[in-house]
């Protein structure tokens, strides 16, 4: 029963992939590749390169992704897992099954700087399911982690370094506002991206201190609101009172209502409020 629900779980999780890495594709042949810019990614590069060689998109991102592939194996072993290879191989046959089926491919827009827009949006929906899978579409992740690994590089700081150089790489074949279009363009994928991993599962920390109210507002949150909670004994500089400081961590929703509960029941509570991107539970063995 068991092998029987880790294939289903293996076929949904290829399916999503398919899909995920199709929906990238599409970005790519239909806003990317109309609007010249070398955004942040192979297929960017490959743009470029479709200038000076005489192949298509789809050819010259199968190529460079089988060389960073072989690359990433050969540097940093086998990081790279089944996820990886699958989608890097996936992403130029989409590709180039689109160049097959539409071999006049234009602007949807007219417009080059909308279609940059659009192809962030739209790729930043297939990265992050990709990314929520603990898969990649290869490409400029792989050249990331090399440079993490030798040269120990911040994994965020190697990817913007080589998203930003093929960005610059247009300059090659293009004029300045193409140029500039890719280079405004790596940095605005750059922030939707964060935003489509990070902001739908931002959480925020919540530090509460009340003077007077303090039990009822840590009776609200765990039996209501129905979260966790820690108190820590804080020490005022000022009058040398020692409170209770009520710490929490809570979603959107929970927030919001908490915040509506201490502003009707002790609107003179000290709230502090910190955004949470990660959370992690360390096994007892680590701490």
């Amino acid at each position: 029963m068991n092998k029987r629900r880790k294939t289903e779980r293996t076929i949904q999780e290829l399916f999503i992939m398919t899909v995920a890495t199709l929906i990238i594709a599409a970005a790519v042949f239909f806003f990317l590749i109309p609007s010249h810019a070398a955004v942040s990614s192979v297929s960017g590069l490959a743009i470029v390169l479709s200038n000076l060689v005489p192949l298509s998109v789809s050819v010259i991102t199968m190529i460079l992704n089988v060389v960073l592939l072989i690359a990433g194996f050969l540097l940093c072993g086998h990081e790279f897992g089944f996820k990886t290879v699958y989608t890097s191989i996936l992403l130029p046959v989409f590709i180039g099954f689109f160049e097959i089926l539409l071999p006049e491919n234009s602007s949807l827009t007219g417009d080059a700087a909308l279609d940059v827009v659009c192809y962030i949006f739209v790729v930043s929906i297939g990265l992050s399911i990709l990314f929520n899978m603990n898969a990649s579409s290869g490409g400029l992740d792989i050249v990331a982690k090399i440079l993490n690994r030798y040269l120990h590089m911040d994994l965020g700081r190697a990817m913007s370094m080589s998203g930003m150089l093929v960005a610059l790489s247009s300059a090659l074949v293009y004029d300045k506002k193409t140029v500039v279009l890719s280079v405004l363009g790596t940095y605005l994928n750059g922030m939707v991206l964060d935003h489509f991993l990070f902001g739908q599962n931002m959480k925020r920390r919540v530090c509460i201190i009340s003077k007077d109210k303090g039990d009822e507002i840590s009776s609200w949150i765990v039996h209501t609101l129905k979260s966790g909670a820690t108190i820590y004994q804080a020490k005022g500089v000022y009058d040398g009172i020692v409170r209770n400081e009520i710490i929490t961590i809570v979603d959107k929703n929970e927030y919001q209502k908490l915040m509506q509960y201490i502003i009707r029941e002790d609107p003179a509570a000290f709230v502090t409020v910190y955004n949470v991107n990660d959370m992690r539970y360390m096994p007892k063995n680590q701490m």
